[in-house]
């Protein structure tokens, strides 16, 4: 069976990978699993494959991890999604805190919600994963918080330098987790009320170490923890 591939996934395997007929590629469809295939054709914008066999692969993490991230300038945004996809998040939550430099609305907001599915995508085919993380629309961090923040499922950890308390501290007194749910403040981090807001809804404050992590820095980092500890980080399993 052969299938026309997506124009952007098509001009990315001519023009960027410079993949020729009679490339091995795989594909997915994004509900699990995935196809070995053989590049038939390749164009400009156009790109044909036959498909092998379908396989039964899984790569997700079985712990299910939201990164609820407030809004940064757009490269920042884009590391962090990348890199969290990458980490294994099953869920985006973008919100507009009091201090996120980004302020989105309208056909604008529309667009950078776009072009966050596109970068989303992008990462799981960089790192092999045939299942894309949901990504939500950005949302105000108060009214989230309101809507949603008391019935999130799981822990929901809240990251601050003034905590008391360390992520790894906390870590080592729970057995095995299986949903969290990460709150990153923007550049300037949350302010007393959001913090406030935060620990109303049931967040629970914790620091990451003795030093000040940036924004982009801070979901990478506990994600990475967290995986580690209860997720597949450093299980070998896929390890060529």
């Amino acid at each position: 069976m052969e299938v026309d591939l997506p124009e952007a996934v098509a001009r990315h395997a001519a023009q960027v990978l410079r993949l020729p007929p009679g490339a091995a590629v795989t594909l997915f469809n994004g509900r699990g699993g995935e196809y070995p295939a053989v590049l038939s054709l390749t164009g400009k914008a156009r790109a044909r494959a036959r498909l092998g066999e379908w396989r039964d692969v899984e790569r997700e993490s079985p712990l299910r991890v939201t990164l609820a991230q407030a809004a940064q300038t757009a490269d920042k945004m884009d590391f962090s999604l990348q890199k969290a996809v990458e980490l294994g998040v099953r869920i985006f939550q973008p919100l507009a805190s009091r201090r996120s430099v980004m302020r989105l609305s309208g056909e604008r907001q529309q667009k950078r919600e776009s072009h966050w599915q596109a970068v989303a995508l992008a990462a799981c085919e960089q790192c092999g994963r045939n299942r894309p993380p949901e990504i939500f629309p950005i949302k105000p961090l108060e009214d989230w918080l309101i809507q949603e923040g008391r019935t999130l499922p799981g822990w929901k950890l809240l990251f601050t330098p003034e905590a008391e308390t360390g992520l790894s501290a906390w870590a080592r007194t729970k057995n095995a987790v299986q949903e969290v749910t990460l709150l990153i403040g923007a550049e300037g981090g949350l302010d007393a009320q959001e913090i406030a807001a935060a620990r109303a809804s049931g967040f629970l404050p914790l620091c990451l170490g003795p030093r000040i992590l940036r924004t982009e820095t801070a979901g990478v980092a506990a994600l990475a923890v967290l995986q580690n500890l209860w997720g597949d980080l450093g299980t070998g399993d896929n390890a060529p």
